[in-house]
C-alpha cells in the first residue's frame, strides 16, 4: 500500500473503529484514540513533502490499480505541486480539530471524532484522485460526514443549515457528473484525468464542460452569488465543523478549477475568464462590505472567507504564475487563519454561549493570553505583512496590477475592507473597559486551548516570514499548468 493510500485509509479506519465503540462509554479512551489516529494520519503525510521532487511537474507517489474493470475505472492516486500541500493541510487541521473538541464535546464523542477522521481521509482522497469517477466519489462523499456534523452537533437551526449545505453542493455536482461521463465517452472509455487533459475538444463542448464544472466548484468555493449556504452552515456548525469547512472544504472547489476546468477546457477558460474575474471581484468587494455590518462573529468570519476565496479564483483566472501561485498560497494561508479565527470564536462561545459582538467588550482585561492570539489572527486575516495572510493576497494583487491596473486597484480594496471589518470586531470585542459580568467572569485559555492556538500562530508566522519552501514545491507544476492552458485544444 502506497503513502497516499495510507494517508487516506488510516484516518478512515480509525474513524470507523471509533464509531463501533458505542456512544458514551470510555469517553477518555475515545478521545485518545481519535488523537492517536489524527496524529498518525498527519505523520504519514510528512514523507510526501520530505521526499517530494520539486524539479518535476509529473505526478508523484502514484498508485494505479484496477477498481471497476468493466468500465475501465481505476483506483489511481498521485500528487503534484498543486495538490501535495493540501494533503498535509487536511491531516494537520484534523489534529487541531480533535484537540479543540477534547473537553467541549461531551455528547456522542465517538461519533463526533469518528466523523472528522473519516472526513479527513475522504478529503485527502479528493486531492489525490487521478481517476475522474474516483474523484467524484470522494468529492460527493465529503458531504455525508459534514452533513451529520452540522445536523447533529450544530446550533438551533442546524437541520435547516445542513439541508441547505447538502442541497446546494449536491445539485452543483450533478452537472459535473454529466461532464465526467461525456469526457469518458469522448476519450474512448477512459476516466483518467491526465488523459482528459490531452483530449482535443471543440469550442462548444469546452464551454459546456466549463460551466458544468463551474456549477460544482463555484458552489463549493463558494463564489458569489451561490455563496448563501456558507454563512448559515458556519453559524450553525459546531466549532470543529466550522474549522474544517473553512480550512479545507472550501479548497476542494478552488482545487477543482486548476485540476479540471483550466486544463480540460483551456479555450473556454480563457474565453470566460472575464466572468470569473468579475465574480471574484464582486466577492472581494461586495462580500467584504457585507462582512462589515455583521453582528455575529461567526457570520463575519464566514463572509470574510468568501472574500478571501474570491482572491483565489481571481488569481487563477489571470493566467500568470504569480496569480496561480498566489491563489494556492492564499488557500493554504486561509486554512490556518480562518481555522484559527473560528477556534477563537469557539473559545469565547464555550464560556459565554454567545457569538454576538455586543455580548463582549474588554476581553483583553480578563483573557490577556487569549486576546493576544485573537488579535494576531485578526491581523493575519486582514493581510498584515509578516503573516501568511499577506503573502497570497500580495501575489494576487501584483498579478492583477500586471494584468490590468483597474482590476488590481479593485482587488486591493479588499485589504482596506479586511482591515476595517477585522479591526472593528477587535475593537468591540477585545479592547476597552470590561463590558459586563459575563466578560468579568471569563478565565484565560487553558493548556489545551493555548496549544492549538500556538501551533496555528506558529504556522501562520512561519509561512508569512519565509514562504519560499511552499512556493518552491508548487513552482514547476504551476508553470506546467500555465503552459498547458496556453495551448488551444480546438481540433
Amino acid at each position: 500500500m502506497g503513502l497516499l493510500s495510507v494517508a487516506i485509509w488510516l484516518p478512515i479506519v480509525f474513524g470507523t473503529v471509533l464509531l463501533a465503540l458505542g456512544s458514551d462509554r470510555h469517553v477518555q479512551a475515545v478521545r485518545w484514540l481519535a488523537l492517536i489516529g489524527a496524529v498518525l494520519g498527519f505523520v504519514v503525510t510528512l514523507p510526501l513533502i520530505t521526499g517530494f521532487d520539486a524539479g518535476t511537474a509529473a505526478m508523484q507517489y502514484q498508485e494505479n490499480l484496477a477498481w471497476i474493470d468493466r468500465f475501465n475505472v481505476r483506483y489511481h492516486l498521485g500528487v503534484d505541486g498543486l495538490s501535495v500541500w493540501f494533503v498535509l493541510l487536511t491531516a494537520f487541521i484534523t489534529v487541531i480539530v480533535v484537540i479543540s473538541a477534547w473537553e467541549v464535546i461531551t455528547d456522542r464523542v465517538n461519533q463526533y471524532m469518528g466523523a472528522f477522521l473519516i472526513l479527513s481521509g475522504i478529503m485527502i482522497g479528493v486531492f489525490s484522485a487521478l481517476d475522474g469517477l474516483l474523484f467524484y466519489v470522494f468529492f460527493e462523499a465529503t458531504l455525508i460526514p459534514m452533513y451529520i456534523i452540522i445536523g447533529v452537533w450544530g446550533g438551533p437551526r442546524r437541520v435547516y443549515a445542513a439541508f441547505k449545505f447538502f442541497l446546494y453542493t449536491l445539485l452543483g455536482s450533478l452537472l459535473m457528473l454529466i461532464a465526467l461521463l461525456y469526457l469518458y465517452y469522448k476519450s474512448g472509455g477512459s476516466f483518467s484525468i491526465l488523459d482528459w487533459h490531452r483530449l482535443p475538444l471543440g469550442d462548444t463542448p469546452q464551454t459546456l464542460l466549463f460551466f458544468a464544472f463551474f456549477a460544482a466548484f463555484a458552489v463549493k468555493v463558494p463564489m458569489w452569488p451561490v455563496h448563501t449556504w456558507l454563512p448559515d452552515a458556519h453559524v450553525e456548525a459546531p466549532t470543529g465543523g466550522s474549522v474544517v469547512l473553512a480550512a479545507i472544504m472550501l479548497k476542494l472547489g478552488a482545487y477543482g478549477f486548476v485540476r479540471f476546468s483550466m486544463p480540460i477546457a483551456p479555450d473556454a477558460s480563457h474565453e470566460w475568464a472575464w466572468l470569473m474575474v468579475a465574480l471574484s471581484l464582486v466577492a472581494v468587494i461586495y462580500v467584504g462590505l457585507v462582512a462589515l455590518v455583521q453582528q455575529d462573529m461567526k457570520k463575519l468570519v464566514a463572509y470574510s472567507s468568501i472574500a478571501h476565496m474570491g482572491f483565489v479564483t481571481l488569481g487563477f483566472f489571470l493566467f500568470s504564475e504569480l496569480g496561480v501561485a498566489g491563489g494556492i498560497v492564499q488557500m493554504l494561508s486561509h486554512g490556518f487563519v480562518s481555522g484559527a479565527m473560528f477556534l477563537c470564536i469557539g473559545v469565547l462561545y464555550d464560556r459565554v454561549h454567545s457569538r454576538e459582538i455586543k455580548a463582549y467588550g474588554g476581553v483583553v482585561n480578563t483573557m490577556p493570553k487569549f486576546a493576544a492570539f485573537a488579535v494576531f489572527f485578526a491581523m493575519a486575516n486582514a493581510g498584515l505583512p509578516g503573516t501568511s495572510g499577506f503573502i497570497g493576497e500580495w501575489m494576487v494583487i501584483l498579478a492583477a496590477v500586471k494584468f490590468s491596473f483597474v482590476i488590481g486597484l479593485l482587488a486591493a480594496t479588499a485589504l482596506i475592507l479586511g482591515a476595517a471589518y477585522n479591526l472593528w470586531m477587535v475593537k468591540r470585542v477585545y479592547f476597552g473597559e470590561v463590558a459586563n459580568d459575563d466578560v468579568r467572569a471569563l478565565t484565560d485559555v487553558n493548556t489545551r486551548e493555548f496549544l492549538m492556538l500556538a501551533i496555528l500562530a506558529t504556522a501562520t508566522l512561519a509561512m508569512g516570514v519565509y514562504p519560499k519552501p511552499v512556493t518552491d514545491v508548487m513552482h514547476v507544476s504551476v508553470n506546467e499548468l500555465l503552459k498547458h492552458v496556453a495551448i488551444s485544444k480546438l481540433p
